[in-house]
């Protein structure tokens, strides 16, 4: 009897010394993860100041991309975030609001291969056409390109939630849940579309930034010289290739959940870290640190002498 209730304590002493790790570890990687997202969103903040005060950038089509695909990666990183904390904390939405989380969480999230794939298209029609350049891509065309985008991103969400209407009572919509990604799915067949749609969808812009890149190497080459424009667009088109495949990476996240479910608060936050905010993280390095442009702009901006004759 006196070691039965010895190993009870034992036992419960154990229980509850992991509870405590894992809240502790739980707090310390929340902590983390909101403040990159707030060194993050101070880094946008001061790129999106410089695009929306240089009326050149606002009429350049590649800008005009990159500030679409900042704005685009910062709104999924927010709904991210708000999922994570949901999660973790076991807070309760109503119905409604978490079909509209879900849903624009789950366009923003396709809708960044697609604009890192017309992002490559248009550095491929600025060195291989740049007689062109001006017609194809200005920041008329760019903007309708960006609607194309998200509608096409759109296009499986209301899929999805169409499903949601017709499978659930109007009464149920009233009730609170717990805001999960398996709220709209109502059938296997839409798991197996929804990965159907992102298999095509990263081969595809897998297969244009390749095609574009081989391209721009090819004007490059010809050109010999590592400064030269050609050179500079083929390196910002690898990055985006990198990018990609760190988008691509997310998709193992969900493995090592299922196989680390006693580590599941660790892993949560951790795939969340390396898979959806390194990707993100990238956008402003690929052109805010080495865009010459954006460089001038940050110097002139936020410069000794211009603060000093701000105040």
């Amino acid at each position: 009897m006196v070691n039965d209730t010895s190993v009870y304590w034992n036992i419960t002493q154990l229980s509850s010394k992991n509870e405590w790790f894992d809240e502790i570890t739980r707090t310390v990687l929340v902590i983390l993860t909101i403040l990159c997202f707030i060194f993050y969103l101070y880094f946008i903040t001061v790129l999106l100041n410089v695009f929306f005060s240089s009326p050149h950038m606002r009429e350049n089509a590649r800008y005009v991309l990159f500030a679409h695909m900042l704005i685009n990666d910062t709104l999924y990183l927010a709904l991210g975030i708000l999922l994570l904390l949901s999660a973790l904390y076991i807070i309760y939405f109503p119905m409604p609001l978490c079909c509209i989380i879900l849903t624009l969480a789950a366009s923003s999230f396709r809708v960044t291969p697609y604009n890192l794939a017309v992002m490559s298209l248009e550095r491929y029609i600025a060195i291989c056409f740049p007689l062109r350049h001006v017609e194809f891509c200005n920041a008329g065309r760019a903007k309708l390109a960006i609607v194309m985008i998200w509608v096409i991103g759109f296009t499986p969400s209301i899929a999805d939630l169409t499903a949601i209407t017709y499978s659930y009572k109007y009464t149920s919509l009233s009730f609170n849940v717990l805001c999960a990604r398996s709220m709209l799915v109502i059938s296997p067949l839409q798991n197996i579309v929804r990965s159907f749609i992102h298999i095509l969808s990263f081969t595809m812009v897998a297969l244009i930034i390749l095609f574009t890149y081989i391209k721009v190497m090819l004007v490059a080459r010809k050109f010999g010289s590592g400064g030269s424009s050609a050179f500079k667009a083929g390196r910002t088109v690898m990055l985006h290739a990198v990018q990609l495949m760190l988008c691509m990476i997310s998709f193992i996240s969900s493995l090592t959940e299922t196989f680390s479910r006693d580590y599941i608060t660790f892993m949560l936050v951790s795939n969340f870290l390396i898979f959806t905010c390194l990707p993100r993280f990238l956008s402003p390095v690929i052109y805010g640190i080495r865009d010459e442009a954006f460089s001038k702009y940050i110097r002139k901006l936020y410069s000794v002498k211009s603060l000093i004759n701000i105040s």
